[in-house]
């Protein structure tokens, strides 16, 4: 079975104002891309900037993390939005972070969605064809689940796939992600061997077993988010095996 390579992401720049969520100091030493929050569920100008400026200290690639306009709820509740409405809302927030990426001398390296928007445009394929076009606009991948409508509009409309895997969330048994508004903690024994499956194996481990991993996926990133519990551990323990198997994967 031919190995797959991974790199590790994270949702980073999520507090507001005065108030912080994760330990992204420490996050951003374990981690080769850096999911940056852009507003609409989590951040400001001033967290923006700082989170800009950490990921460039760290040779961290920055995306975007776009999100439903909803900060009480943290971006993690669905709302009902017109896709000509959601390209829209997803222009705003990149357009706002691409201008901190230039201040910094940086570009944008991909748009990943955040918390229900993912979800909601993994399912639908008009809100997925939207959200895509807005990485076509920026001429950035797109990062999202693979053999959902994620990957089909990207493939539709020529734009890079970054298929991701979730360390930390469950998937059902029909291989879905389970997004959770407030995430459990998670021992780090449970993500080693849910990243070893799927590093070694091609697996995704779900509530009732195991999956294979969509066909044609050759290289994922996985994702360890700030705010569950013992990031930094769990962040730390998929670098180290991410590190190990990308070894192996240029030996073999």
């Amino acid at each position: 079975m031919t190995r797959i390579r991974a790199t590790v992401n994270c949702d980073m720049g999520e507090g507001y104002s005065l108030y912080k969520m994760g330990d992204d100091e420490a996050l951003m030493k374990t981690i080769h891309l850096a999911n940056v929050a852009c507003g609409f569920h989590a951040s400001d100008f001033a967290i923006m900037n700082e989170t800009v400026k950490l990921a460039k200290a760290h040779n961290v690639l920055v995306g975007a993390h776009p999100s439903l306009p909803d900060r009480q709820g943290f971006g993690r509740r669905e709302m009902a939005m017109e896709p000509d409405e959601l390209a829209s809302c997803f222009i705003y927030q990149v357009g706002a972070l691409t201008g901190f990426l230039v201040a910094h001398g940086l570009t944008l390296n991909h748009i990943k969605p955040h918390g229900a928007v993912y979800g909601m445009t993994a399912r639908d394929p008009a809100l997925a064809r939207a959200a895509v076009g807005v990485a076509r606009t920026f001429g950035v991948p797109f990062m999202g689940l693979a053999g959902t409508c994620h990957q089909a509009a990207a493939q539709e409309l020529g734009v890079p796939f970054i298929a991701e895997w979730f360390a930390d969330l469950e998937y059902s048994p029909e291989g879905k992600l389970i997004i959770t508004k407030k995430h459990d903690p998670v021992p780090p024994s449970t993500v080693r061997d849910r990243v070893t499956q799927l590093l070694e194996h091609q697996q995704i481990t779900t509530t009732a077993g195991v999956l294979p991993l969509p066909a044609g996926v050759r290289e994922v990133s996985i994702c360890c988010h700030s705010d569950t519990p013992g990031a930094v551990e769990i962040a730390e323990t998929v670098k180290a095996l991410v590190d190990r198997n990308n070894e192996e994967v240029r030996e073999g």
